[in-house]
């Protein structure tokens, strides 16, 4: 019953170093649950029962969390192929501790937890390094949330902006890129307002800075996006 989503999860971290007949025989033991969610519906809200590892299978979908104020802080985007609620998943509290909302139509299979660490019926070598994958994708989120906490940490927003724009030009080896979100998801994701955002953005391209159009950004001074970011 899971065929049709065989490429998709074969591109997944934690099926690294798997095969199509391994991983057949693994989703066999799991037993994993798909799930549709129509665009803008919760996939998971925060303080619910925890219902398994996440992996996106279509669509896309955005990781929240509000802050002291009620506000809502985006943590990170998924799309096919990516994963989320991997580090609340041995956590030992049970619950979601960040609300997923679907970006679009959203397709979703649900790991089940304590079968991944279970013990295999079949012990088979492939869910050893089910595990092993498992344990890189947690040590892998806890860095990155790490960078999260950084870009919080800015105080200024042309550098959260110029670090941003720098992480995204190492990620996609090009000056010239498509941003990964909406510009009111951006300015969720820094933890400030979408006007102040806009505002500085359009300086930055008055200066000569970068570049942009709807989505589309070019870096045209790397240099001196470089020297901010490392001013923060």
């Amino acid at each position: 019953m899971y065929e049709e989503w065989t490429e998709v999860l074969l591109r997944t971290k934690i099926f690294n170093n798997i095969t199509v007949a391994e991983l057949q025989v693994m989703l066999t033991c799991l037993q994993p649950k798909v799930s549709c969610f129509r665009k803008d519906a919760a996939i998971a809200l925060a303080g619910d029962k925890f219902t398994g590892i996440g992996i996106i299978l279509s669509g896309a979908a955005a990781v929240t969390k509000e802050n002291a104020a009620g506000n809502r802080v985006i943590i990170a985007f998924v799309g096919p192929g990516d994963l989320f609620g991997e580090i609340a998943a041995f956590a030992g509290g049970g619950i979601w501790p960040a609300t997923v909302f679907a970006q679009s139509d959203c397709t979703v299979l649900f790991l089940p937890a304590d079968m991944i660490v279970g013990e295999c019926p079949k012990m088979c070598a492939s869910h050893r390094r089910l595990i092993t994958n498992m344990l890189v994708l947690v040590s892998d989120k806890a860095l990155l949330l790490n960078r999260k906490l950084e870009y919080l940490a800015i105080k200024s927003i042309r550098s959260k902006i110029s670090m941003f724009l720098l992480d995204q030009y190492k990620k996609k080896g090009s000056a010239t890129f498509m941003l990964p979100m909406k510009r009111n998801e951006l300015a969720d994701f820094f933890n400030v307002t979408r006007p102040s955002l806009s505002r500085e953005m359009g300086q930055m391209r008055d200066e000569g800075l970068i570049d942009f159009h709807m989505s589309s950004v070019k870096l045209k001074d790397i240099e001196t996006l470089k020297t901010i970011a490392e001013a923060s």
